[in-house]
């Protein structure tokens, strides 16, 4: 029998007798009125409305829970099959008016229904294998790691045992940040990116390029490429997944080469600032008394001498931040004048290629707590670049100015190639450059991983906005020295002393 029609049927006969019943009562209020108490035709309008009002409320509020009551039966039905029932009881159908038999037959439907994913849910866990059982997982050639959600490790197969040297069953319940002291080359880290998605995603994937591992016992520092998958809402609680792609050898071999080119351009600095001093005497001897070739010559000189000076920095900076040997001095300076000194000499360099250097500089910037030499490497990479990739433009701006918050940014922009938005996540990391152009333009991919690391000892940061083809805009931070004064007062001194460091821990290392 069709339940549903036979509820609509038993709703319409009882709909029907209320409404015959209050208009039985309407005609009979009206005729006790007239009759019997003999209202006049105003004094009659309102005792058949008071009428009307009163039995409408009744009605209204005794057939709202009459009707309704399949619904509510319903309702305590699924409820009390749910986890979070709060005790909820199962509803006595046989009490119901109408609707009996339906509410019945779709009660027996969810049961059924409930009693089937139980046994589907049992038997799934029963057939899926504990991944220390699985041969794909435990046979990997890769690393891997399962972490749950406290991001404790479930499961570490043979591979990730024998790369960081611990036995494989003394992994498994220890949190993953006392396993991988991992350092990364940005505060991109695995550990912040995973605070991340934990709050905005169910699921999310990501990887990083040339982490560092310090193991134990003394071992040789591990480089390696990771990768990590996130799911929230995974039945067994393995929420996370890493996977080490080991790249040791190869990006050792680009520290090497870093050591190799500090070492060897050390002893270029002598005969390089030797070079410079007799080009700048040439320049002053000469002023006036050559022709515009030979003094076009000059200006060539000495731009490409200060290009090899500023090669010879970059190398030599880099190779102390990533051995944590580059130590900034921190002292207050005007940045105006820093700023024009810094950009006098960039001048020549920009000439030569036809460039225009414009300063914008805003009033009353307070001083700044910098480095002044570090600092001027910054700028000295910044603008170069704007100047190489400025392709057809004639103008490189540098703008100096104060935030709404009260920190001093300085921005470099150009009008040239600009940067595809691919591009833009790598480019603080070292040895990066764009493949688009790198047979064109020089470059080592050094200067903007130097300079980051630079702003970010100054408690500033660097930051670039771009669009291909449009020019490019690199802007940094650096904070006004009151607000390191403090810090220099405990310190007892008037500087204060930070280091670069190239690599960024994972800061939930120290949690316990």
């Amino acid at each position: 029998m069709d339940y549903l029609q036979k509820l609509i049927n038993q709703t319409r006969i009882r709909l029907f007798l209320v409404i015959l019943v209050d208009n039985i009562i309407l005609i009979g209020g009206f005729w006790v009125g007239n009759k019997i108490l003999s209202f006049n035709a105003i004094e009659l309008v309102g005792f058949l409305g008071a009428i009307a009002l009163v039995e409408t409320t009744l009605i209204a509020t005794q057939m709202g829970k009459y009707l309704t009551q399949p619904v509510k039966a319903l309702w305590q039905a699924i409820m009390h099959l749910s986890p979070e029932s709060n005790g909820i009881s199962a509803p006595e159908v046989k009490d119901l008016h109408i609707g009996r038999e339906l509410v019945a037959n779709l009660t027996s439907q969810i049961y059924q229904l409930i009693s089937v994913a139980d046994k589907v849910n049992t038997e799934t866990n029963l057939k899926v294998k504990e991944l220390s059982n699985n041969f794909i997982a435990q046979n990997l050639p890769l690393p891997l790691f399962v972490l749950d959600t406290g991001e404790t490790v479930k499961f570490a197969n043979q591979a990730a045992a024998e790369y960081i040297g611990i036995a494989a069953h003394e992994l498994i319940g220890k949190n993953i940040y006392m396993i991988l002291d991992m350092s990364f080359q940005s505060e991109d880290t695995f550990d912040n990116w995973l605070k991340n998605v934990k709050s905005t995603s169910a699921t999310a994937s990501k990887s990083w390029e040339r982490v560092k591992l310090a193991v134990r016992d003394n071992h040789p520092t591990l480089l390696f490429d990771l990768a990590a998958y996130y799911n929230r809402d995974n039945p067994e609680k393995n929420e996370t997944m890493l996977i080490l792609f080991d790249h040791t050898k190869q990006y050792s071999q680009d520290d090497q080469a870093i050591s190799f080119l500090a070492l060897s351009v050390h002893e270029l600095r002598a005969p390089l600032t030797l070079l410079r001093g007799y080009i700048e005497v040439f320049e002053e001897e000469l002023e006036g008394k050559v022709d515009d070739e030979l003094h076009g010559f000059m200006e060539k000189m000495h731009a490409q001498a200060e290009q090899l000076t500023a090669f010879v920095n970059n190398i030599l900076n880099v190779a102390r931040i990533d051995d944590d040997q580059l130590e900034l001095k921190l002292e207050e300076a005007d940045w105006e004048k820093i700023l024009h000194t810094a950009i006098a000499s960039l001048n020549i360099r920009a000439k030569v290629r036809g460039i225009t250097l414009s300063v914008k500089c805003a009033p009353n910037l307070p001083t700044v707590g910098v480095d002044r030499l570090s600092v001027q490497e910054v700028l000295n990479n910044l603008v170069d670049n704007a100047v190489k990739y400025s392709g057809e433009s004639k103008e490189v701006i540098i703008d100096a100015h104060l935030t709404q918050d009260g920190i001093v940014e300085t921005t470099i922009q150009d009008h040239g190639l600009g940067i595809p938005t691919s591009i833009i996540p790598n480019l603080f990391s070292k040895f990066y450059r764009d493949h688009h152009n790198r047979a064109q333009i020089g470059g080592t991919g050094l200067g903007l991983y130097l300079s980051k690391a630079i702003v970010t000892a100054h408690g500033g940061n660097l930051w670039v906005r771009s669009h291909e083809g449009e020019g490019s805009t690199f802007g940094f931070t650096l904070l006004p020295y009151a607000q390191l004064s403090e810090d220099a007062k405990k310190n007892g001194s008037d500087n204060l002393t930070r280091s670069a460091h190239g690599w960024i821990k994972n800061h939930s290392l120290y949690r316990r």
